[in-house]
């Protein structure tokens, strides 16, 4: 093994429209979505052939045929055979964890190559059969004579015939997502129209990201569709602000449809590797991986649920030596606009980051004009295992364009959150010679 550490560097993502649930991509599988948009990156950087060290990522809401979803996913593509897939989940922050897992391996000398990715779908969610039916059918199944097969249907019921649709609860509170956050919202007096304002933000700056041609090469088509079908470019305040609220329909409740991602289908991935594979291929370098953190909280006792970035955000800075406020992107996901307001207002309070994080001052405030610049999750979409992909190839750009230091901070289910820094690929060049 490599004593010295390398510099892990990203040479740039890719990832397919991201659509609604139920909609244009409602006949389209994880695999289906996810070896697409591995095959637009290797198109993107000439990788027909290319073995690659490891292939790392998968879906949260996936069947249970798709155990093998990495692999089978490089199989169907054209890169060599003889690269392996590793399936990871982590929720959310599926595709950003397993970059940083690529990361470890390329920095201490173990790989050279990796590709980072995740794909979901909620219009091709599994469906189960209740236990009980469940245990006949296996009954049945093992059964050697028709007799004892028919014998595990003894006292059927028609009930059990009832599907179970997959819950999005979390299995130690039995609330949703959206009313984890509807609390959060509540405990931090997030009020609704700034909720409505980050989302109007949100869509505007996607929008002219896409007017731009800055997305031209980081979106590929995928089943005849050229641009995420969420974003709006006519959105407007006024009509926010008539939406019902979603999840808490009291006047309380302040989280809307608009104001939260929507269930989305999509998949994307990035492309990681030392200096000298990326030299080797002819590769330019967009950015660097510098710093990763992984964090969760106790949000079963009421420390929030999607809280858990701003751990992991504290533990990141503390490793690295930086402040909050030394960097020039700050990409911090649009699970919902209250989680990201959340996280900007516990950044800033002495009482929370003194409890919670350890600090006897509080990290203080950010420039909102660095937030999140060309869009996020609550324009383009969130297919769960894809966005961490999808905000590193995002970054990756922003950085190779600007230069700088970006920050990732990815809220995850389960009381978890990961984060991420990045290093423009000149100005690390700068600090190096310095």
């Amino acid at each position: 093994m490599n004593q010295t550490l390398r510099r892990v560097a990203v040479i740039g993502g890719v990832r397919i429209p991201f659509c609604r649930s139920n909609t244009l991509y409602a006949d389209q599988s994880n695999l289906e979505m996810l070896t697409a948009t591995l095959n637009g990156l290797v198109d993107k950087y000439n990788l027909k052939g290319a073995h690659i060290d490891d292939v790392v990522g998968g879906a949260v809401v996936s069947h249970s045929k798709d155990w093998n979803l990495a692999r089978e996913a490089v199989l169907g593509t054209k890169l060599a055979p003889s690269t392996p897939g590793i399936t990871l989940v982590q929720a959310c922050g599926t595709s950003l964890q397993a970059a940083m897992m690529i990361a470890g391996k390329i920095a201490t000398g173990q790989s050279d190559s990796g590709i980072a990715m995740g794909s979901d779908t909620t219009s091709d969610a599994p469906i189960v059969v209740k236990p009980k039916l469940a245990h006949r059918l296996v009954e049945a199944q093992n059964a050697k004579s028709t007799v004892d097969k028919l014998k595990a249907f003894k006292g059927f019921s028609p009930a059990e015939l009832v599907p179970q649709p997959p819950s999005v609860s979390e299995p130690r509170t039995g609330l949703s997502m959206g009313q984890h956050t509807e609390l959060m919202a509540q405990e931090w007096h997030i009020a609704r129209a700034d909720q409505d304002r980050l989302a109007f933000e949100s869509h505007r700056k996607a929008a002219e990201a896409y007017r731009s041609g800055y997305m031209d090469d980081l979106v590929v088509p995928f089943a005849g569709v050229f641009r995420d079908n969420n974003l709006r470019e006519d959105i407007n305040l006024e009509k926010l602000a008539t939406l019902k609220t979603a999840f808490d329909k009291s006047e309380r409740g302040t989280l809307t449809a608009a104001n939260s991602t929507p269930l989305t289908d999509g998949a994307a991935c990035v492309l990681l590797g030392s200096e000298e594979w990326a030299a080797s291929r002819g590769l330019p370098v967009q950015a660097y991986l510098t710093y990763s953190q992984t964090a969760a909280n106790n949000f079963v006792e009421g420390e929030g649920l999607l809280m858990a970035p701003t751990v992991a955000v504290s533990r990141m800075l503390d490793r690295a030596g930086l402040k909050l406020q030394d960097f020039d992107f700050y990409e911090i996901h649009e699970a919902f606009a209250a989680q990201v307001l959340a996280t900007l207002k516990a950044f800033e309070d002495p009482a929370y980051c003194k409890r919670y994080l350890g600090r006897s001052e509080p990290l203080g405030s950010i420039d909102r004009a660095k937030l999140n610049v060309r869009g996020s999750s609550l324009a383009f979409g969130h297919p769960f295992a894809a966005t961490g992909a999808r905000i590193i190839g995002n970054l990756a750009k922003l950085l190779s364009e600007h230069g700088g230091r970006g920050l990732i901070s990815v809220c995850t289910a389960g009381g978890m959150g990961v984060a991420a820094i990045m290093v423009g690929a000149k100005a690390a060049e700068m600090r190096a010679a310095a």
